[in-house]
């Protein structure tokens, strides 16, 4: 069964600049190009029905579409690193876009994310390394920038269960709005028929 997860994609631009980042970190598995993007919410593996029904939900969300920009590096793991991301400048259209379906997945009765929400783009998955390499390597390459790019859709994203890092498989994609969130309409509204 495929794991599931909600995600933004990276442009070709912004993950030709993440790809420029490749190398010089002895202990680092990097991840393919074609697989970076910014999780927003792990899903996990979840039964057919229970992927149409956050499915279904998903596709009531309405968001005006938005610009992001990576800016910095990072890395998890204090005491043990084990990968290496590119942070994602603050974004509130980000946090309440993630922070909507971090509720659709709760009301439909999947547990809360004990981790904090950190948005981030992962390069590199890391084993053995020393910290005093990987020090190096974010001081020599911390001043890192790509340029804003629009976010015009959001997708449903599945892997296999593996190590991590890919193959990443797009299911499917709710566009973000140019225009913003539609009107609520009242019941009276929508009876008589006001509604698209």
């Amino acid at each position: 069964m495929p794991r599931l997860f909600t995600a933004l994609e990276v442009p070709r631009d912004a993950a030709l600049s993440l790809s420029l980042l490749r190398g010089g970190l002895p202990g680092a598995r990097w991840i393919d190009v074609e697989n970076y993007h910014i999780t927003l919410r792990f899903i996990g593996d979840v039964e057919g029905h229970v992927a149409d029904e956050i499915a279904n939900a998903l596709d009531r969300i309405r968001r005006p579409s938005f610009s992001l920009k990576l800016a910095g590096l990072g890395a998890f793991g204090s005491k043990k690193p084990h990968s290496i991301y590119a942070t994602v400048a603050p974004s509130t259209e980000l946090l309440q876009l993630q922070g909507e379906i971090e509720r659709i997945c709760q009301r439909l009765g999947l547990a809360a994310d004990s981790r904090k929400f950190v948005p981030h783009v992962t390069l590199a998955r890391l084993r053995n390394t020393a910290t005093s390499d990987l020090a190096h390597y974010l001081s020599t390459r911390g001043n890192f920038a790509t340029a804003p790019f629009k976010v015009g859709r959001f997708v449903l994203m599945s892997s296999k269960d593996s190590v991590g890092g890919g193959p990443y498989v797009v299911e499917e994609t709710w566009p973000l709005d140019a225009r913003g969130p539609r009107p609520s309409l009242s019941a009276d509204e929508w009876l008589a028929g006001a509604h698209p």
